[in-house]
């Protein structure tokens, strides 16, 4: 028999020997323990969570809500398994706590199930109870929590949490996981919380999987700042913050979910996908027949079948992913994949706008309110219209070749190309690619906004990306486009290049949205922009095309909302350096800042060129203190002197 066959069986003193001599050379454990047991070690903290199976297993789920900390046991609680696991948690406790000087045990168990006929809508508060040794010293640390599992909402009711003092702090039916004078001996104080088991079926005992998931991840943000307090107080240790003190150690099970998630999503490309590779043509032809006929769109073959690519998607066990932050990023991906899939199955169909607006999202009301206020108050033209005359594709590719010569000689990794192709319309970039079409014209003055657009944002960030250890984070988080895109317009805005013309054209993609969602036509919506707000038949004809490509497609709402999600981020407190981690939505700020802290990913490896110009900088501190807003950068309220300050004289 193996030894990791023997120590499902029972826990020996040789076992714990081991365990100990690795904890002390500081290397991580993961071993088995009986009974579906496991012992989760990743770097020496002053830190140790403790759930005790119970005898007759009847405590589905409850064992989940310790193993995505950073030091774990999951262990039997039978009597017959009590003193071996009592010896290897004091044998954790002796080994790291003497490291730090005192020691934190959390030992968790599942209160009493609702009585109430509907498990889950529960007939009082789910309730938590702290246990806390009298005289313990604990206050500071055991407040911390309370303050915190006092913030969780379960099914948009609160719960109620009370703190404990007596003698018995373990759960009952059991016994203590160290007795009084071995804990004293240790200086290892052990804290009991009892949680009331919201997660289950009260009635079948059945674990209730989506209430699982998120009530796991509040208890963990609940616990990590007593981790953190505890630590700070009673130890040597100073964690900078309290994610720090979360889980760093990445299982062989995240490196494969990830691969696997990463490789459907490179199976195809989505907006390639939906661009019509007749553009020109389709122009040419609306154009001759007057503007009166609906122009047809061609599309490129699908390239897969959608049923065998969402068998394997479903495959990728998620589920096996014990870290709750990093469980909730795949499962995201998961399902927002197959929106994707099926929606190009929909392609050229009514289904296509329905299938856009569960991945997009409909168009606000605000941001409706905000898209009219600036094709209203933004004039056509103005001093900030481009002058400068045209650049020609060539031209532009060559200005893309010296920008990314600037991140190569920042970053030798760097290994973006740029490609003139008529598979596209415009410029775009795809999987590290600028794409250019041979037929595109710039404008000289907008030049650099595009550049800093494509390369300072998209490309850098896929860059950035493909250095973090996850693949995710280059071909971009569930969600990502808006927040991506908002980071890009405003990357023009703080070049001096976010012309009037160019944020006409981004509230004129939402107003065409909300008409495509309203039921009008393509040659409705084509008019309404040329007749009611003043633009050219083709950049009519272009903005209605992206609308209306594949049956409908509100994406390209996204800018405006994306550019109003960072400018209120920023003006929140928001790191700006956080953003070029990878490619991500709003949302997953925060658990990036908390990967971050806990070095599951590392700081971004190249930032964008402009943040090197103090004029960008200027610009930066004044969305960052409100001082300008969407509409200023829209260039209605622009400040160009400060108040009783002298212009230059010209």
């Amino acid at each position: 028999m193996s030894a990791k066959a023997k120590a499902r069986r029972n826990i020996s003193d040789t076992f714990i020997r081991a365990v100990s001599a690795r904890m002390a050379a500081n290397q991580p454990v993961r071993r088995a323990l009986p009974e579906q047991g496991r012992l989760h070690v990743d770097r020496p903290l002053p830190i140790l969570c403790v759930y005790r199976r119970p005898a007759d297993d009847g405590d589905a789920g409850t064992d989940q809500l310790v193993a995505g900390e950073a030091s774990y046991v999951v262990a039997p609680g039978s009597k017959s398994h009590h003193e071996s696991v009592s010896a290897l948690v004091r044998s954790v406790a002796e080994t790291l706590g003497g490291q730090f000087g005192a020691f934190l045990i959390v030992e968790i168990w599942a209160g009493h199930d609702s009585d109430s006929s509907d498990a889950a809508v529960p007939d009082v508060r789910p309730e938590f109870s702290i246990f806390v040794p009298p005289n313990a010293g604990l206050s500071r640390v055991t407040e911390v929590l309370s303050r915190r599992l006092g913030k969780i909402n379960v099914l948009k009711q609160g719960v109620d949490v009370e703190i404990v003092y007596r003698k018995q702090y373990w759960p009952r039916g059991m016994r203590p996981l160290l007795t009084r004078d071995e804990a004293a001996a240790l200086n290892c104080s052990i804290v009991g919380l009892s949680v009331p088991p919201i997660y289950r079926d009260a009635k079948t005992g059945q674990v209730l999987p989506l209430l699982l998931r998120s009530f796991r991840r509040d208890v963990g943000r609940a616990l990590r700042p007593m981790f953190y307090e505890f630590a700070r107080s009673k130890t040597s240790h100073r964690p900078p913050h309290y994610h720090e003190l979360g889980r760093r150690a990445v299982v062989k099970s995240v490196w494969e979910v990830d691969q696997r998630l990463s490789e459907i999503s490179s199976s195809f490309d989505f907006l390639l996908q939906v661009t019509p590779i007749n553009s020109d043509d389709a122009w040419k032809e609306f154009r001759r027949v007057k503007f009166e006929h609906t122009p047809e769109f061609h599309y490129r073959p699908t390239p897969y079948d959608p049923g065998l690519l969402k068998r394997q998607l479903y495959r990728v066990p998620v589920d096996r992913v014990e870290d709750p932050a990093l469980q909730q990023v795949f499962r995201e991906k998961q399902e927002e994949l197959e929106r994707k899939i099926t929606l190009l199955n929909d392609r050229d169909t009514p289904r296509f706008l329905y299938g856009g607006l569960q991945l997009y999202g409909a168009v606000e009301p605000s941001l409706l309110r905000l898209a009219n206020d600036i094709l209203e108050h933004v004039p056509q033209r103005g001093a900030d219209a481009p002058s400068a005359g045209l650049i020609d594709a060539a031209a532009f590719a060559a200005l893309a070749e010296t920008e990314f010569a600037y991140y190569r000689d920042t970053c030798p990794e760097f290994s973006a190309k740029v490609r003139v192709t008529k598979k596209v319309a415009g410029v775009m970039v795809s999987r590290g690619q600028l794409l250019i079409n041979p037929n595109t014209t710039v404008g000289a003055a907008r030049a650099d906004a595009l550049i800093q657009h494509e390369v300072g944002t998209h490309l850098v960030t896929y860059h950035n990306g493909r250095a973090q250890p996850f693949r995710l984070l280059y071909s971009g988080l569930a969600g990502y486009d808006p927040f991506q895109e908002g980071i890009a317009v405003l990357s023009e805005y703080l070049v001096g290049g976010l012309s009037r013309p160019r944020i006409r054209q981004l509230a004129a993609r939402v107003i065409a949205s909300q008409q495509l969602i309203d039921g009008a036509s393509f040659i409705d919506t084509f008019r309404t922009l040329e007749r009611d707000h003043g633009f050219t038949q083709r950049s009519a004809f272009t903005i209605a095309m992206r609308i209306y490509r594949g049956g409908g497609f509100v994406k390209d709402s996204v800018y405006l909302r994306g550019l109003v999600q960072v400018m209120k981020y920023l003006r929140n407190g928001g790191d700006l350096d956080v953003l070029f981690v990878g490619k991500l939505a709003a949302r997953h700020t925060d658990i990036i800042r908390e990967l971050l802290f806990r070095k599951v990913l590392q700081p971004p490896q190249i930032a964008p060129r402009y943040m090197q110009d103090p004029r960008a900088q200027d610009r930066l501190a004044k969305i960052t203190s409100g001082e300008v807003s969407v509409l200023d950068v829209a260039g209605t309220r622009t400040k160009t002197t400060k108040p009783n300050q002298k212009k230059a004289p010209k």
